[in-house]
């Protein structure tokens, strides 16, 4: 068993790296989001690569995945990688679902048994050619520059993986919206508190429910509403011993501020008012008047410019 301790669908994941030079941009931002010590996460990170790169001693490798967008950046990575590598004797077999039987609202393999678990690996199937191809355009898609390299990736096939096209789709939702520059993730948060969600763990819960394809864990999610608190012009405030942001206090409750609400009508836009310095796969947004936007209306990603 080997748990591949990544968070792809955040933080930097440009193309055309050196192996060093994706480890070390790889770490600084899991040091920066997780509050880790750096020389421990590169050299857990290098270890996870070597390990990876032992493959060949085992006569089957099995990727075990789910449908949400958290799953499928990490898969395609993985995927592209054995597809660079001379596989020989080595079986590479895979196991990617979004529901099981009896278990309403299944959001991952987490919830399952053991004895569930295993009922699961009959039916593995060996990873295909076309699923091999699929996930190296999907990557190269995922870290490219242009994310309107996703949107063609999307509008194609991409039935060798059934649960890829829906979840690019709401990775591109992430960018500022062209109505009021928040991504999905924070225009939902900031409404659900509007709505009275008040504690993190209340909140988290309600967000988890009306967007389940993201897959965020807890803490990726805490990172979103931080962005909205210690934002130049906050749109929220926090109570309850969140010790400055650093880590996560299940007990903290928030409030929307008066920017808040008005942002949230679509009255404003937060990355005019705040600037942007993020990731989002390939693509670094840091300048607003020259900015990667979701049109939700057309359902697009457009090139915004403010000369």
């Amino acid at each position: 068993h080997f748990a591949w301790r990544e968070a792809l669908i955040g933080g930097p994941s440009p193309a055309d790296l050196t192996a060093v030079e994706w480890r070390r941009l790889r770490a600084q931002h899991l040091v920066e989001a997780y509050k880790v010590e750096a020389d421990e996460c590169e050299r857990e990170l290098l270890q996870q690569e070597e390990r990876l790169a032992s493959f060949r001693k085992y006569d089957e490798i099995v990727l075990w995945f789910e449908h949400d967008l958290f799953c499928q950046v990490n898969l395609i990575y993985l995927l592209n990688w054995f597809a660079q590598q001379k596989l020989l004797d080595t079986k590479l077999s895979l196991v990617c679902i979004n529901s099981f039987p009896d278990k309403e609202n299944f959001r991952g393999l987490g919830e399952l048994s053991a004895g569930e678990l295993a009922s699961l690996f009959p039916a593995r199937e060996e990873v295909t050619s076309s699923q091999f191809e699929l996930a190296t355009r999907a990557w190269a898609a995922y870290s490219s520059r242009d994310p309107r390299d996703i949107q063609a990736f999307i509008e194609g096939e991409t039935s060798a993986l059934p649960f890829l096209g829906a979840a690019l789709k709401a990775h591109l939702r992430r960018f500022p919206s062209t109505r009021n520059g928040l991504g999905v993730i924070e225009d939902l948060g900031l409404g659900l508190i509007d709505a009275g969600a008040k504690t993190f763990d209340d909140l988290f819960a309600r967000f988890r429910d009306a967007e389940p394809i993201y897959g965020l864990g807890d803490s990726q999610f805490w990172s979103s509403l931080q962005s909205l608190i210690k934002a130049n012009q906050p749109l929220l405030t926090s109570n309850g011993g969140n010790r400055n942001g650093e880590g996560i206090a299940r007990a903290t409750t928030f409030e929307i501020t008066k920017l808040g609400k008005a942002i949230l009508k679509g009255d404003g836009d937060f990355v005019s008012l705040n600037g942007i310095d993020r990731w989002l796969g390939g693509v670094y947004l840091s300048d607003e008047r020259n900015l990667w936007r979701w049109d939700q209306q057309s359902e697009t990603i457009v090139l915004t410019r403010n000369d």
